[in-house]
């Protein structure tokens, strides 16, 4: 087949469609296995989590490639639709829609929409947080030490480095997360960027944290009922499609894009309303 055909023929979009869209599930679940540390979990076990995500070679190069999965899927998607609709004749089961397909499946480009919005939404509120706001915290602990509550800064190496010396500039903060001694120029520590408490902070807001709970929460009624035609739908565009499979596939599928976006929702609703 030629370049030109692998790239513009319907049956190679429906493949890049399935492969992007099934290798994108896989990252919905090892994402919700780490978030899920907001609610089992406690603040240095996230932010260890989040450190790891975000230095680790294997895991960048895989975010890149997710991030590369994320837009060529949405684009594939429109493209497709497109396609479609000038293939489609005038009129074609307009009459009763619902007896041909399901919703989800002639809803499929409006619903991808919908995420590729919250995922920008998202990616704006916590991933460019947390690579580039110059004033993103550095997780801190109160100790009590002689009847006296001391903060310290958390430092990678399993140690506390006391607020104070900063507050006083005898340590200085450089690269966001490295404490150097500002007499020595000597560099003492590493610090863990508070994650945590700005995914707190965020659903908990006085003003705006219920607001974001409730779109966060429908954002994920959006992404079951994308999950529900595609997943099945990614294995038929990749030829598997037997009888002694299917029904696994399908029962699997369904089980996957209820409880996914399920758990996932229920994070910030725990934030909101029973974390402390």
């Amino acid at each position: 087949m030629a370049k030109s055909a692998l790239l513009k023929s319907s049956l190679a979009k429906k493949y890049w469609m399935a492969l992007t869209g099934l290798f994108l599930c896989l990252f919905l679940a090892g994402h919700l296995a780490g978030n899920l540390q907001l609610i089992f979990g406690d603040a240095l076990q996230f932010n260890q989590y989040a450190v790891f995500m975000t230095t680790n070679p294997a895991v960048k190069l895989l975010s890149y490639v997710t991030y590369i999965s994320i837009v060529f899927h949405a684009i594939d998607g429109i493209l497709l639709t497109i396609q479609n609709r000038k293939a489609r004749p005038i009129g074609y089961a307009k009459e009763n829609p619902s007896a041909n397909s399901h919703w989800a499946s002639r809803n499929m480009a409006i619903l991808g929409s919908l995420i590729l919005i919250f995922i920008i939404t998202h990616m704006v509120n916590f991933w460019a947080v947390m690579h580039f706001d110059e004033n993103m915290p550095l997780q801190t602990t109160t100790i009590d030490i002689a009847g006296q509550k001391q903060e310290f800064y958390l430092t990678t190496d399993g140690g506390y480095l006391p607020k104070i010396q900063v507050e006083q500039k005898a340590v200085l903060i450089k690269n966001r997360t490295e404490f150097f001694d500002a007499a020595a120029n000597v560099k003492l520590k590493d610090g863990y960027k508070d994650l945590h408490k700005i995914t707190f902070d965020y659903f908990q807001d006085a003003k705006y944290g219920l607001i974001a709970t409730i779109m966060y929460v429908l954002a994920m009624f959006v992404l079951a009922f994308h999950l529900l035609h595609g997943f099945a739908s990614a294995f038929q565009s990749l030829g598997v499609n037997h009888p002694k499979y299917n029904g696994f596939i399908r029962v699997f599928g369904k089980g996957f894009a209820i409880l996914v976006p399920l758990l996932f929702a229920t994070i910030p609703v725990y934030i909101h309303f029973f974390a402390k």
